[in-house]
């Protein structure tokens, strides 16, 4: 089933279930205390549910689950094929390593620098698009469970300069990463501006470790996303992650330099 279907199929069921309650749309708006409008644009397809307004549409409706459970699905097809396999692994890890030398990696994205990605970035425009956006903010929830991987993430001094957005956006973003970089498990890493040819200029990748086995690495390109399983290769990820790591800054100054990035984003 493809993505626009499970999309009508989530609007069809919120429609039939705000009838059979008896709730005109601004009616349901008030108990889940989003606008009718919005109620309206999901209802039409113009817009794709988020995770809160499912559960509260859920809870609202009584529909026992039944809302959350197709916004699921729909999240899962909007993956593309190639990538629905790294986010299973990613999904299930206890340590993630990750590097970026152009954007803030996925995984930590407000909502609005996400979309700003996609429109600059992505050759799908509309529906497509905004899953593709829907899908990224879904991946997160992995950072929220009660026991969330380690995540060490090492990024690039450019990613703090390019405005991606704009100013708002931006200053947003950075403030987001600070305060998620105060949280127990997750550590980010500054490559500063001093830092000249590194072997992480190469490409973004991420190092997955799983709860049992060896470790999985990820490379991404323009076309799509490669898994990296073979011995050899993964040991080359991880002397690169080495050199790239060995060129950061501590924790504690990178959050401290992201903290003065964000208010120069006036």
């Amino acid at each position: 089933m493809s993505r626009m279907p499970m999309l009508e199929l989530f609007a069809g069921e919120l429609r039939r279930l705000r009838g059979d309650a008896g709730l005109s749309q601004e009616a349901l708006g008030e108990r889940v205390n989003y606008s009718a409008s919005l109620v309206a644009a999901v209802e039409q397809c113009r817009r794709p549910p988020r995770e809160e307004f499912a559960q509260r549409c859920d809870e609202a409706l009584r529909a026992g689950g039944l809302l959350v459970r197709i916004r699921d699905t729909l999240v899962r097809e909007s993956l593309m094929p190639w990538f629905r396999e790294w986010v299973s692994v990613e999904q299930e890890a206890t340590t993630l390593r990750s590097f970026e030398p152009l954007v803030v990696p996925g995984l930590l994205q407000t909502e609005a620098y996400a979309r700003s990605l996609h429109e600059g970035a992505s050759p799908l425009v509309g529906d497509e698009m905004e899953q593709q956006v829907v899908a990224r903010l879904a991946r997160q929830a992995v950072l929220h469970r009660p026991s969330p991987p380690q995540l060490v993430a090492v990024f690039d001094y450019t990613v703090l300069e390019r405005p991606v957005g704009g100013p708002e956006v931006m200053r947003e973003q950075l403030r987001h990463l600070v305060e998620v970089g105060r949280r127990p498990r997750i550590h980010l890493h500054l490559v500063p501006g001093g830092v000249g040819a590194y072997p992480g200029l190469n490409g973004a990748f991420v190092l997955a470790t799983p709860p049992d086995g060896d470790d999985v690495g990820y490379l991404d390109n323009q076309l799509q996303g490669h898994i990296v399983e073979r011995t050899v290769d993964v040991n080359s990820l991880r002397q690169i992650w080495e050199s790239v790591r060995a060129e950061a800054m501590p924790h504690g100054a990178t959050l401290a330099a992201i903290s003065e990035a964000a208010e120069r984003w006036t």
